[in-house]
């Protein structure tokens, strides 16, 4: 496709991953990003004298981004350092029960056979097993593929794996289906969890989401230096292939041109032509008119009770003792339902709340991790309602989901000494306002329900020349789901525009690859 001219408005992951599948093919790719770097929700926030990773901090699907980069002629090991965690993560209770899991099956099972008997640990080998099966099933019909609608799947799972079209199950929920496996609660509570990962609650999201497990056990990733140098490599290989990047560029709107995308306009009054427009925006900015309202009908709104998980988050350095924190650590709540309950029907932070805390500075074990006496990189993460459209959170507000959150890791063993000047907060309301029109919504519409999956908008929108990317899309959040929503719009682009040039070859003309 030499010489056709592509905006990508956005240089988060999905936006970054179109960007570099373009100019791989040869196109000539302007992304405009009002921050003033790459990344969208993957950031740092400058505390203590220290930037704190402060927003995705796992990072698994490493075959997704290894064809990322070679797509572009490179190595990903000769941009980034990686070392793949043994632990996965640690898990604790406030009765002071602790559980490791890990990328090993069988240690994992040992391990659950010490915390609650061995019924318990031959239901996580079933659990395992029927994991990798729904991720195997899905993986080239579903993930890998532009948004099928539930009979399309059904037909291409039947006839590719038919015996397996059985274990999909759409039409139970995550927590019930644990049920068949674990008779310990916590054991439920920890694996339910996968749910959150997609901005849900386990009890009203499909047991499809057991993939979730099978994903993270094939690998979860520590890259050296933090998880913004995944975009700063994307950026600067994308950079290296001739895109030209546009920081501190708001998009007043996308421009249309008999009835399809041409160009964007800038906030200044610039206007920069194309020939396709990729939004790696939330489909909501666009559906709420934020990007012009000539764009408004490219996508449905997501309705506010249909949004996912938001999150209050603390940013910090600061010491913590008591706990034994490896890079990855999880303190439930004594009561989960009441948790998503407090979230998705009262609105509210829950009261008593799990909490997730990466320490940044630890590896994946406790050989070697840093002593008590040292300020450490931490974030700490509670879920709450993305509302932040609609109310904002004062200090006391703020103040109260930290002595929620703080009361319920001391119930769990952790201690944490903190400095309010080496703490930053962040609530529905920022989230919301980093990424408007979404409530504070980290992960798009919410998986709940056997059709959510098929309600996310696809590559294509309603407008010719007008495609998405990013995490509000399909197929799904998280940073290599993003990255494969950004290689599904440029194949749908290459598509189109392959197939307009066959029709109207006076329009269009010259070569195009697609290989």
């Amino acid at each position: 496709m030499r010489g056709e001219r592509v905006i990508v408005v956005g240089a988060g992951i999905g936006g970054l991953a179109a960007a570099l599948e373009l100019a791989s093919d040869g196109a000539e790719v302007t992304v405009v990003e009002r921050a003033a770097h790459p990344g969208g929700k993957l950031r740092q926030t400058a505390v203590g004298g220290a930037l704190v990773d402060s927003g995705p901090t796992v990072f698994t699907m490493l075959p997704v981004f290894e064809e990322l980069f070679a797509r572009a002629g490179a190595r990903l090991g000769d941009h980034l350092r990686l070392r793949q965690a043994t632990t996965l993560a640690r898990h604790g209770w406030p009765d002071g029960a602790r559980l490791d899991l890990y990328a090993d099956l069988e240690r994992s099972a040992d391990a659950i056979e010490r915390f609650s008997g061995s019924r318990d640990a031959e239901g996580y080998r079933r659990f395992a097993a029927e994991a990798q099966r729904i991720y195997n099933t899905l993986e080239l019909p579903f993930i890998r593929s532009e948004r099928p609608s539930l009979p399309g799947l059904i037909a291409r799972v039947a006839a590719a794996t038919p015996n397996n079209l059985w274990c999909i199950q759409p039409y139970s929920s995550l927590w019930a289906k644990l049920g068949k496996f674990f008779r310990d609660p916590r054991l439920r509570q920890l694996f339910a969890r996968y749910a959150t990962y997609c901005g849900a609650s386990p009890f009203s999201a499909p047991a499809t989401l057991m993939l979730v497990a099978h994903v993270e056990r094939q690998g979860v990733w520590l890259i050296e230096g933090g998880m913004q140098r995944l975009a700063d490599a994307l950026s600067r290989l994308a950079d290296g292939m001739g895109c030209d990047f546009r920081y501190g560029a708001h998009v007043e709107q996308i421009l249309l041109a008999q009835g399809r995308a041409s160009g964007v306009q800038l906030s200044g009054g610039e206007v920069i032509a194309a020939d396709a427009v990729i939004c790696n925006a939330d489909v909501n900015a666009v559906a709420g008119g934020l990007l012009g309202q000539a764009a408004r009908p490219a996508a449905r709104p997501v309705p506010a009770r249909s949004r996912s998980l938001s999150a209050v988050t603390w940013a910090m350095t600061a010491r913590p003792s008591g706990f034994p924190l490896v890079h990855h650590n999880v303190f439930f709540s004594s009561d989960y339902p009441a948790e998503f309950r407090d979230i998705f029907a009262r609105r509210r932070p829950p009261r008593a709340p799990t909490v997730y805390v990466c320490a940044q500075d630890r590896g994946d074990g406790d050989a070697g991790r840093a002593g008590e006496t040292v300020s450490e990189r931490l974030l700490c993460l509670v879920n709450a309602p993305a509302d932040g459209d609609g109310r904002s959170f004062d200090q006391g507000e703020i103040e109260r989901c930290a002595d929620s959150m703080f009361e319920a890791l001391s119930r769990c063993g952790l201690r944490i000494e903190r400095r309010p000047e080496a703490t930053a907060v962040t609530t529905p309301a920022d989230f919301n306002a980093a990424f408007p029109a979404t409530g504070g919504a980290l992960y798009g519409r919410a998986s709940h329900g056997w059709l959510a999956s098929f309600q996310r908008a696809g590559a294509r929108s309603r407008i010719p020349g007008l495609y998405f990317a990013g995490g509000s899309v399909h197929p799904g959040a998280g940073l290599p789901m993003a990255a494969l929503s950004g290689r599904l719009a440029a194949s749908a682009l290459k598509a189109d525009l392959a197939s307009q040039r066959r029709s109207y070859p006076a329009a269009m003309p010259g070569g195009m690859s697609t290989a």
